[in-house]
């Protein structure tokens, strides 16, 4: 199979890369070159795509099928219309922020709704703050149905993305946290849910996607599992690379904090300055880490051991403490031990 990237020097589309490469396909990766180089054994082409005619270098190429990634309009849209003629199966990858209803738990890619798409004026989807984030996605969404047809697109909505080379912390945090063990403070409830997919099993799964044709609207997520499985779970993942690499025996303690508790001392959900992580008020969020994804576990994602992710990201952290990543969310040290004081310090009436 002859694929093409749109991107991929960076996270999801470095992984897909190297995914199809392992699997035989030859791949060419399309981007300005900015994030980093190529992964070793593709053909790399220089594009510009804000540029009016920055897809010119391939208009003359044809491949067996795509994969974009991109959140701007504009350039889904410029795209389809420049490669959709000389391609076979197009994958888009978008994201679960599409969805509209972020309260009913258990919903399905296939019928749960999604919100309005972003006018043709609005194209930057970090714009107020990001909540064009979901509109813009929405709106390449469509592009790609219109351009490219429903025979052969393939929208993918993707989850929260973990695992080595995630630079946004929101998984980091916690094998971070965890490895460090002693006492953890923890937001909610043990059966709190959580959702979450490996990049690469994301990325293998994009590539069998293109290669078998499928077509239709999936989840690219994992199905979800309760807070205290997935910790536990990590911990088992952190504590065998933390003794094998450092000789350091990892026993943490949880301790559960109620939310409104963690919302009345300034603590942040999900991710930014001062937050937890994968954490998110319930049920104002009931339906975000719950999604269904028993059809695109049937359509052939498959999903390995968050231990084996959390063993490979401490790895890859390299033992660089996460207060010295600028820009990560979490809670420092200092933060997270004056908070556990103050939580058993609460008035004996208080529940606990």
């Amino acid at each position: 199979m002859r694929l093409l990237i749109l991107g991929g020097t960076a996270f999801l589309g470095r992984a897909t890369a190297e995914a199809a490469r392992a699997a035989g396909h030859e791949v060419t990766c399309a981007a300005r070159g900015e994030s980093g180089p190529p992964p070793e054994g593709v053909t790399f082409v220089r594009v510009d795509r804000d540029a009016p005619d920055g897809l010119a270098p391939l208009e003359e190429s044809t491949f067996d099928a795509v994969v974009d990634v991109s959140s701007r309009p504009s350039q889904v849209r410029k795209a389809v219309a420049a490669l959709a003629g000389s391609t076979g199966h197009w994958t888009y990858v978008s994201t679960g922020s599409v969805y509209a209803d972020r309260v009913t738990p258990g919903q399905r890619a296939g019928s749960a709704p999604v919100l309005a798409a972003a006018p043709p004026e609005v194209d930057d989807p970090a714009a107020d703050d990001y909540k064009a984030y979901g509109p813009c996605k929405v709106a390449c969404e469509e592009a790609v149905r219109a351009g490219v047809g429903l025979d052969r697109g393939f929208i993918c909505r993707a989850g929260l993305i973990v695992g080595p080379g995630d630079d946004s912390g929101r998984f980091a945090y916690w094998v971070d946290r965890l490895a460090r063990g002693g006492e953890v403070l923890v937001p909610g409830r043990p059966s709190d849910p959580v959702q979450w997919v490996d990049v690469r099993d994301l990325a293998e799964w994009l590539v069998r996607a293109a290669q078998s044709g499928l077509t239709g609207g999936y989840d690219g997520i994992g199905p979800p599992v309760s807070r205290i499985d997935f910790l536990q779970a990590v911990s088992r993942g952190v504590a065998a690379e933390s003794q094998r690499s450092r000789g350091v025996t990892v026993d943490p303690q949880w301790t559960w904090v109620d939310q409104d508790f963690l919302s009345e001392h300034g603590v942040q959900p999900w991710m930014g300055p001062r937050s937890l992580p994968m954490w998110l008020p319930l049920p104002d969020y009931g339906g975000f880490m719950t999604r269904d994804v028993s059809a695109s576990l049937a359509a052939g994602l498959a999903t390995r051991d968050v231990a084996d992710t959390a063993r490979d990201t401490l790895a890859w952290l390299g033992g660089v403490p996460l207060a010295d990543r600028a820009g990560w969310p979490g809670l420092a040290a200092e933060d997270e031990a004056a908070l556990l004081a103050a939580w058993h310090a609460r008035p004996a009436t208080a529940d606990r």
